[in-house]
């Protein structure tokens, strides 16, 4: 079965769009701090999710994937009902979601603490527990490994990053990291044609052509990334 990526040319078009729309606005650090005391409730204080995978991860993605996905919330062309009462214009104007869109991208995550004597007289146990808070490692789903990596460097590296870390410049989201439940509730609303994969090809049926055992291999390997 063969699979031919397509370019994200709505997706670069948005970040021409989102470049052009910024010029005017200074990124305000403080105010992305602010909107994101309300993200956090459901999203983390650090952007991590939570309840395994029902909040997504936010942390380090793209800002203008982020704010694109802001916008298709509040134009109503992404459904997501918890998302409503946040996103209404006179909540988040423009100003705001670029705003959060840079804080949350600014936020790095890492996989494991490095190794430390709490022996030493210089050990800051405060400092090592704020930096654990900054944790965050996708339990290791089942699948086939090998197999996923085989098909995910076929079929999705090429925009995904080889190893699923996403694309920063095209504003390309990272998998390697996010959730393994929110991935696969993902995939069901691109089959249902609730989310379009790619705007540029709102036809494609890309997801369509995998099996659900191909996708369990995929997300085993994408699983493994942050390990």
């Amino acid at each position: 079965m063969t699979r031919l990526n397509k370019p994200h040319k709505i997706t670069l078009l948005f970040c021409m769009i989102f470049s052009m729309s910024a010029v005017g606005h200074e990124y305000d650090p403080e105010n992305g701090q602010e909107i994101n005391e309300v993200c956090a409730g459901c999203h983390g204080e650090f952007g991590q999710g939570g309840k395994g995978g029902e909040y997504p991860r936010l942390a380090d993605m793209p800002n203008v994937f982020t704010a694109k996905q802001l916008h298709l919330f509040r134009d109503r062309k992404r459904p997501n009902l918890a998302m409503v009462e946040y996103i209404d214009e006179r909540q988040m104007p423009d100003s705001d979601i670029q705003d959060i869109s840079l804080y949350l991208e600014q936020i790095k995550l890492k996989t494991r603490l490095p190794p430390a004597d709490e022996n030493d007289p210089d050990f800051n146990a405060y400092a090592r527990l704020l930096e654990s808070k900054r944790l965050m490692q996708i339990p290791r789903a089942k699948g086939n490994i090998e197999h996923g990596k085989k098909i995910y460097r076929k079929e999705c590296g090429s925009c995904h990053g080889r190893d699923g870390w996403g694309d920063l410049k095209k504003a390309v989201p990272m998998l390697a990291g996010q959730y393994t439940n929110y991935l696969w509730r993902q995939v069901e609303k691109y089959r249902k044609r609730i989310r379009i994969h790619d705007e540029s090809e709102p036809d494609e049926e890309l997801l369509l052509d995998f099996s659900d055992e191909e996708l369990t291999d995929i997300f085993a390997y994408l699983s493994i990334l942050d390990d």
